[in-house]
């Protein structure tokens, strides 16, 4: 009996060692072990996607570890939005998203998730103008023409867009009040649905990104009627600001944002891989065929903007949905 407890004693602790090695070795892995999903709050073959395809094929070789894109899209983006909202903070979950679903959403409905209080910024990759788009063979052959057939018929236009409150929708929102006219805006799950819709002549103008833009004016299936920003993007379009339209509106900031909590050195591990990104030649030669720009704002600078979106964003809505 003496020597049977023995035994078993010893089994015991033996056991409790292997369980406290196990744990030690879990405990010491060093971040990340397996690959990391970023989630994408919008459709397929619009510019988020398109971008996330080129980080994702270069950012692994600077995280030892793969990078999966998993397309969420649906209710303006908030469903994919909430899913990685209620994610582990474990550093395996991100989202990949924009100012307008991660800003501006919160001043016009009442969201599952807090913006502030649920996620931290990783990055603010690039930035992005908004242009205006008809068909190659719309009838709309100037800004003007647009403005001009949308006061005749009031919301007879059709416009795709990337859902209520997005990227889309808030600068058309803004051009119709600042030119005084209406479209009949459609929603769509993301950029690449809405581009889509124009293309199969489902709506008769939509808007896009440099990324989405380029292989489509190649191919003579668009045609740009005005874009966002200080200088010209095509050397024969407008600007916004040339057609009337003042203000900082029509841009896009790409984020990518990890669930509060995310533990210091795994944030720490994530900023270091888009620095290096940044940084990479493949990186850059891609991003230059897609047409982009590579601009990144670290997490602690990009949540400075993310407080001034915040009280920006909510005086833009004030001004949209007032009479």
């Amino acid at each position: 009996m003496f020597k049977t407890s023995i035994k078993r004693a010893a089994t015991l602790a033996a056991a409790a060692g292997l369980a406290v090695t196990a744990s030690l070795g879990v405990a010491q892995a060093e971040y990340p072990e397996k690959p990391i999903t970023m989630v994408i709050p919008l459709g397929a073959g619009g510019s988020h996607d398109l971008n996330a395809r080129v980080i994702t094929s270069i950012i692994p070789q600077y995280l030892d570890q793969a990078m999966i894109v998993r397309l969420t899209p649906g209710s303006g983006g908030q469903k994919g939005t909430q899913e990685v909202a209620k994610a582990p903070a474990d550093g395996y979950t991100l989202l990949f998203t924009h100012n307008y679903i991660d800003m501006l959403q919160q001043h016009v409905e009442n969201l599952p998730y807090d913006p502030m209080e649920d996620f931290i910024p990783i990055a603010r990759v690039n930035y992005a103008p908004a242009g205006v788009v008809v068909r190659a063979d719309s009838p709309y052959q100037t800004f003007e023409d647009l403005v001009t057939a949308a006061k005749e018929n009031p919301n007879a236009i059709r416009m795709s867009h990337s859902g209520n409150w997005g990227a889309f929708f808030v600068p058309a929102a803004q051009i119709m009040k600042a030119r005084d006219f209406s479209l009949n805006l459609v929603p769509y799950k993301g950029g690449g649905p809405a581009m889509q819709a124009l293309l199969a002549g489902d709506s008769d103008v939509t808007m896009g990104f440099p990324s989405t833009l380029g292989s489509l004016l190649d191919a003579g299936e668009i045609r740009v009627l005005a874009t966002a920003g200080a200088e010209r993007m095509f050397e024969d379009v407008p600007t916004l600001a040339e057609v009337g339209v003042e203000g900082d509106i029509g841009f896009m900031h790409r984020v990518v944002l990890a669930p509060k909590g995310t533990p210091d050195d795994v944030v720490a591990k994530l900023t270091e891989a888009f620095n290096a990104l940044v940084e990479d030649k493949t990186f850059n030669r891609m991003m230059s065929r897609l047409n982009e720009t590579i601009d990144l704002i670290d997490g602690d600078g990009y949540q400075v903007m993310r407080q001034e979106q915040d009280l920006a964003y909510k005086d833009l809505v004030n001004k949209l949905t007032s009479q």
